[in-house]
């Protein structure tokens, strides 16, 4: 896969944070204790994740060397801080030592990835995890926009524990007002979206109203008590995921991670290339990046898939907008649809259109 464009701009920090969902993407990929797993590294959450499975090799594979550093950043942040400690770095939690405790880590950094943090200095004393361009939008979004629809008190309500009726009951008497889905529809517009939060050529396969689309994951996510603990959903309402770690911070978890930070390799460049230089493996994670590619180049990157994949490999992506679905041009792909079904139903990533689980042939 190559760039969808050369006018993409890969320099910037698109995202801090990986906004796919771990537990589903661990679910899919089943055992992979000593295999090989290529993962589209994104913001680093979901390849640090992996590391849980016991797998002998995690390949972090992004065209931007930007996000890269951020993973880069986060691997050094666990290998030398205590998993609180490493919380408040990143800015999960509040901190005014952030500068400090890097000027003392940034020497273990690679020349590259120090001079791109050095010059962003007050991202990092803010928390890298808030000052991706994404997640700058829906702090746009809950400090000028939110406002005007719900107030404090109400948005702080929704996410108290009730039972499926009465949050339902809750979003359509409350919350789901006229003012709510004009806004709403208005900020995450094509328009909008592409030109605060993503970028205008990420949206060019998109064949479908982009507002109309979103507001109905919304909605159902809304009404439903899944939104309760839903850190994802949490943060877009309120630039906070308030103490909900991720998973790769959360206490069980990160020791293992911890101590398993060597099975990371990072490559830059697109996942054919990987594919192609570094050999088979058993489990990919292909975030949405089918989302950004022509149906050609989609073709062209399940030919590769199907080359270097082992027999029996996990695949785990996810459609946003754009349904592509690897075993309808490769018939050496099968969905599993049971498990796919399975996993839409746990999945925190609302706004997603659905994730898919396949298995090589």
């Amino acid at each position: 896969m190559s760039a969808p464009s050369e006018t993409i701009d890969f320099t910037i920090l698109r995202y801090t944070n990986v906004w796919e969902d771990p537990k589903v993407l661990l679910s899919a990929m089943g055992s992979q204790e000593n295999a090989r797993i290529l993962s589209v590294a994104s913001a680093g959450d979901n390849v640090l994740s992996l590391l849980t499975l016991k797998p002998a090799l995690v390949l972090g594979v992004d065209l931007s060397l930007t996000q890269l550093y951020l993973l880069e950043l986060k691997m050094k942040a666990i290998e030398l801080l205590g998993r609180k400690e490493c919380a408040a770095f990143l800015g999960f939690e509040k901190s005014t030592e952030r500068l400090d405790v890097y000027q003392k880590m940034k020497n273990s950094l690679s020349v590259q990835a120090q001079e791109y943090f050095d010059s962003i200095l007050l991202s990092i004393e803010l928390g890298i995890v808030h000052s991706g361009k994404f997640e700058k939008y829906f702090q746009l979004f809950v400090n000028k926009v939110l406002p005007f629809i719900h107030s404090k008190r109400r948005v702080k309500e929704l996410f108290l524990c009730k039972d499926e009726t009465a949050q339902s009951k809750f979003f359509q008497a409350k919350w789901n007002s006229l003012r709510w889905r004009l806004l709403f529809k208005i900020f995450f517009s094509r328009f909008v979206m592409g030109r605060l939060g993503r970028d205008p050529e990420f949206l060019n396969e998109v064949k479908i109203p982009v507002s109309r689309f979103i507001m109905e994951k919304a909605e159902k996510q809304l009404s439903s008590v899944q939104c309760q603990t839903n850190r994802f959903l949490r943060y877009q309402l309120t630039g906070s995921f308030d103490g909900i770690l991720p998973h790769y911070l959360q206490e069980g978890n990160y020791s293992m991670i911890k101590r398993n930070l060597d099975r990371i390799q990072i490559f830059h460049g697109s996942v054919d290339q990987a594919l192609e230089e570094k050999g088979t493996f058993s489990g990919v994670n292909l975030s949405n990046i089918f989302e950004y590619m022509p149906f050609d180049m989609f073709e062209k990157t399940a030919m590769a898939l199907d080359q270097g994949l082992t027999k029996g490999a996990k695949l785990c992506y996810w459609n946003l907008m754009v349904p592509r679905i690897l075993s309808r041009v490769n018939d050496s792909f099968n969905l599993d649809d049971q498990l796919t079904e399975q996993l839409r139903l746990e999945d925190d990533g609302y706004f997603y259109g659905g994730v898919i689980a396949e298995t090589k042939k």
